[in-house]
Parts: C-alpha cells; sequence; structure tokens
C-alpha cells in the first residue's frame, strides 16, 4: 500500500490572490503549479495549510468532517503570516468542488479522502525578508487515505524532550510548513536512537504536543490537556474528542500538565496516553522515554477509553451515528 498522503487525485481547485483580490476558483491538474524562483514562500516560509477528510458513509453519500473549523484556523493561519485574507465562503466552495469532482474515488471505511487546503505567497521579490507578499496562491489538493501508522493498533513509543521545543512560542497556533521542519531534526535522531515513534515537547517540563499531533492523559474518568494558547496547535480532532468526551460523562481537564505529574500518572494500571490528529485520529501510547529510561504507561497497550473515544468519533464521520454536534457537510 501507499505510503500516507503520497497518492493524489489528477485535479485539484486552485485561486489566485493578485491585485488586492481572488480570482475565481477553477479545477486544474494537480501535477504543477507555476511559481517564479524568487517566490516569497520559497525564501521567507509564507506558507499554512490544513489537513481535512471526507468521508464516504453506508448510503454511498460523501460528507466532509467540520469543514468549517479548518477554514477558520486556515483564516488565522493566514492572518498571523501576513499573508492575504482568505475568502472563507470560496475556500468553502473549493473544497466542496474539488471533493465532489472525485466523490466516487473517496474510499470506503476505514478509509477517507484527505483534504489538504494550502495557501502560499507567490511575489516574486527576494528583497522582502521584513514585508509580507503581495500576491498569493491557494490549493485544494485530494489524497485517498487508510491509517496514518502503518503499524495499525501498536501503542506507540514517544521521547519526553524537557529542553527542546517544536517551533517558537509564537508561531505553535499557525499550521505553516516551517514549524514541521523544525520538529523534523530533533524526531530523526529520536528515531535513530531511541526508537521512538515521535517526539512530545516539553519544554521546561511542560506537556505541549508532539511533532504533528495533540496529545491528550486519561486518567479513569478524566481527560486531561494542556489549556489553549499561542504555543500549540489547536487541533479540530483534539476539540472534537474532547466534546465527545464530556457527551459521555467525563470529566475534562484542560490545563498546564509537568512531565513529573505525567510520569507519575502512567504507572497507574487504568491511565492511557493518546495522540490526536486528522491524520493520526486517536493513537495510543504504550511508552514514555525520558533521561535514558522507558516508562510503561498502563497496560502499554491500546486502552478501551481511547477505543471507545476513537470508534465514537468514526462512528459520526461514517454516517453510524448520529451528529448531535452539525459536524458533517454533505457532499452529494
Amino acid at each position: 500500500m501507499a505510503a500516507f498522503g503520497s497518492v493524489f487525485m489528477p485535479k485539484m481547485a486552485l485561486a489566485t490572490f493578485e491585485n488586492n483580490q481572488w480570482s475565481e476558483a477553477s479545477i486544474v491538474a494537480s501535477d504543477s503549479i507555476q511559481l517564479h524562483p524568487g517566490a516569497h514562500v520559497l525564501h521567507y516560509s509564507s506558507t499554512c495549510f490544513e489537513g481535512l477528510k471526507a468521508f464516504r458513509h453506508a448510503d454511498g453519500s460523501v460528507h466532509v468532517f467540520r469543514m468549517d473549523q479548518n477554514i477558520k484556523r486556515l483564516a488565522q493561519s493566514s492572518r498571523l503570516l501576513s499573508l492575504p485574507v482568505i475568502d472563507e465562503a470560496q475556500v468553502s466552495k473549493m473544497i466542496l468542488d474539488a471533493v465532489a469532482e472525485f466523490a466516487t474515488d473517496v474510499p470506503e471505511p476505514p478509509g477517507s479522502m484527505y483534504i489538504r487546503p494550502t495557501h502560499i505567497g507567490t511575489e516574486a521579490a527576494v528583497g522582502k525578508a521584513a514585508a509580507p507578499t503581495l500576491t498569493s496562491m491557494l490549493y485544494v489538493l485530494l489524497s485517498p487515505v487508510g491509517d496514518y501508522f502503518t503499524g495499525g493498533a501498536k501503542a506507540l513509543r514517544l521521547l519526553l524532550d524537557e529542553t527542546g521545543m517544536r517551533c517558537a512560542p509564537h508561531m505553535g497556533m499557525i499550521k505553516s510548513g516551517g514549524n514541521y521542519a523544525s520538529a523534523l531534526g530533533p524526531i530523526s535522531r529520536a528515531k535513530a536512537e531511541v526508537q521512538a515513534d515521535q517526539i512530545l515537547f516539553c519544554p521546561n517540563g511542560d506537556v505541549q504536543e508532539t511533532g504533528a499531533a495533540n496529545f491528550l492523559l486519561i486518567d479513569g474518568n478524566e481527560i486531561i490537556t494542556k489549556g489553549l494558547d499561542s504555543t500549540f496547535l489547536h487541533g479540530v480532532t483534539r476539540s472534537s474528542i474532547l466534546t465527545l468526551a464530556a457527551d459521555l460523562g467525563m470529566t475534562v481537564t484542560e490545563r498546564d500538565l509537568t512531565v513529573a505529574e505525567l510520569l507519575e500518572r502512567s504507572a497507574k494500571p487504568q491511565v492511557e496516553a493518546v495522540l490526536s490528529g486528522t491524520a493520526a485520529v486517536l493513537t495510543s501510547v504504550g511508552t514514555f522515554i525520558h533521561n535514558d529510561k522507558e516508562y510503561k504507561v498502563g497496560s502499554g497497550e491500546p486502552g478501551p477509553i481511547a477505543q471507545k473515544l476513537r470508534q465514537a468519533l468514526n462512528d459520526i464521520q461514517w454516517g453510524k451515528a448520529e451528529d448531535k454536534h452539525n459536524w458533517l457537510t454533505k457532499v452529494c
């Protein structure tokens, strides 16, 4: 099977911003874009993106999950990166039009169609290191996908890093390529040196997020995660899981969590730890690695509450449970 996100539909939706206005969006070939070598994005990283999914239901209909939240976050990222202001209604139509174009290619469960709206600065001006781009391009790529972690239900190994951070603190809530690039080196070293699947960044002992997902701790009937601030990404899946946990009668606690408390709690047999994200959905953590020691999280295996929450989310996405929160947008 092809790696997650490496197969693309042959067409995408695209619009450009020039002369202070957005062009009409169009469906174009997805195998190339025209970009000047001096484009702002290539030199000063004026880029942000989103990740969301479309799901096929048993009746054959196709639905996009929480599109409004992803578009709001794309607008926020664009604003914080001084990219041109996006037209949220236009982006919504671009996503729906692109998915409709390839509705028959949306995989059956447990697969889905991954949707990647991307906004990049295109002005050819290498003298603009301290000035925003005046032109940009926004496109929506589609990729049929299965599971992000190819190992299946195996619980992950996380290295707890108290000295580094995923990205600059004021950039954390922006979904920008530079944030992922800054975390790539430490993650690669952690994989090679201690066979970790990911790093959980905990600067000065403050448990934040991994390189590509939010982190949640489950202790009995309580789910604990860091409260929202500018230092980390405000995940749509994180928000969805917390809502579903509350629906199930769990106590949802958003507060700071230290490494010391995390390791102390993880020794309890009932404790579970999970990563949440559009790609990862909800993936269990079985081992923490800290100061050359390994700590088993609860049983060390995927736990029942994580599986219950993941199933609750999947059931809504796949149309097997009522969409009480109006999270789905029907495409066709």
